[in-house]
């Protein structure tokens, strides 16, 4: 397959990378299949695991594919005493069930150069980055390899340095987006820039192309963005709810029946911000202390388990977007023929 380019988009949509099994072979290609982008969030995921979901997608479609990584920052646990706060902070939730809280040792995420094996292998059309650049050694090897690499910024200062790293393009993601929120560095800033002022900005002093992430939910918002100067609009919630996503049926039941609570940025669940669908963890977990990411999500695994396996949707968390209330019951298929109509109805 030749170098990926955004004039070869059918499609210009982006089905965004989600950790935790969301992003199925089944999802992924039928986005691929349909001229778009089907991407893998492959946060956490072993390298054999990556090297398993790519290569059953490569059989279903011979379309664009995106593996996704974050890029994690070597952490120190805080002292005994902290962690004991953090604990406590656990440990009088409102829970019912009996849950083993342990604080987690090193490693605390996998290396990236492992997690990267099977992509060189592979070689995906696209590789894309969060919370941070990469070092440029992968991204000269992903290039040399004809895979284009992406990388996520929140404001204009991290755009000009994913510039300088020679990436090929950047994902824009405001402040409406879904998930982990990409800011290189949460001790120093956060401007929670709203997409459409973030591709004003970027318009202005960027030349490489722009791929629109946050809140975008149908065909008018792909259609807004684009008119912003996004090369694409990247979509994650907006197929949460397909038939091939891997989303759980709690997770489902909460984006379909839960409008009325809206969406909050928590620290809660792994100790970096990140937007999900309001409920009780999040609310007695505001102001609270936290472990550093991604150790805090170690501690936090048991409970969001126990939750889920029990059908109680108030202490797991439930990433999506702002305006996760426009959300489509259907299949992938009719998703992106919906949101096609919708781009050329306007």
């Amino acid at each position: 397959m030749k170098a990926f380019e955004f004039s070869d988009l059918k499609t210009p949509i982006i089905q965004a990378p989600m950790a935790g099994g969301v992003n199925t072979p089944e999802l992924v290609s039928t986005v691929a299949n349909y001229g778009g982008v089907g991407s893998f969030g492959f946060a956490y995921t072993t390298p054999e695991n990556i090297e398993k979901s790519l290569f059953s997608t490569k059989k279903l479609t011979s379309g664009h594919i995106n593996a996704n990584f974050f890029v994690f920052k070597d952490i120190d646990l805080p002292n005994m005493k902290i962690q004991q706060t953090c604990l406590e902070a656990l440990t009088v939730l409102p829970f019912d069930e009996v849950v083993e809280f342990t604080i987690p040792a090193a490693p605390f995420f996998p290396l990236l150069d492992e997690q990267l094996g099977p992509v060189w292998e592979s070689r995906p059309s696209i590789v894309t980055f969060h919370l941070g650049i990469p070092a440029f050694s992968i991204i000269e090897k992903a290039k040399s390899l004809g895979i284009k690499v992406g990388i996520t910024a929140t404001n204009e200062t991290e755009a000009l340095e994913i510039v300088r790293s020679g990436a090929d393009f950047i994902v824009a993601q405001g402040i409406e987006a879904g998930g982990h929120r990409g800011v290189f560095d949460i001790g120093k800033y956060d401007y929670q820039l709203k997409l459409d002022d973030l591709l004003v900005q970027l318009k202005r002093t960027i030349s490489l192309p722009v791929v629109a992430a946050g809140g975008l939910m149908n065909g008018a918002d792909i259609r807004r963005v684009m008119a912003l100067g996004a090369s694409a609009a990247q979509m994650g919630t907006a197929f949460l709810c397909c038939a091939e996503a891997g989303t759980s049926a709690i997770h489902r039941k909460y984006l379909l029946n839960s409008h009325d609570r809206g969406t909050k940025i928590t620290n809660g669940f792994s100790g970096r911000p990140a937007r999900g669908i309001d409920n009780t963890f999040i609310k007695v977990m505001e102001n609270k202390p936290t472990l550093p990411f991604p150790a805090q999500n170690s501690l936090t695994a048991n409970l969001r388990k126990t939750s889920e396996v029990t059908s109680n949707g108030e202490f797991v968390s439930h990433w999506a977007g702002q305006n996760f209330k426009k959300i489509r019951s259907l299949s992938c298929l009719q998703v992106l023929q919906e949101l096609k109509t919708e781009l050329e109805s306007g």
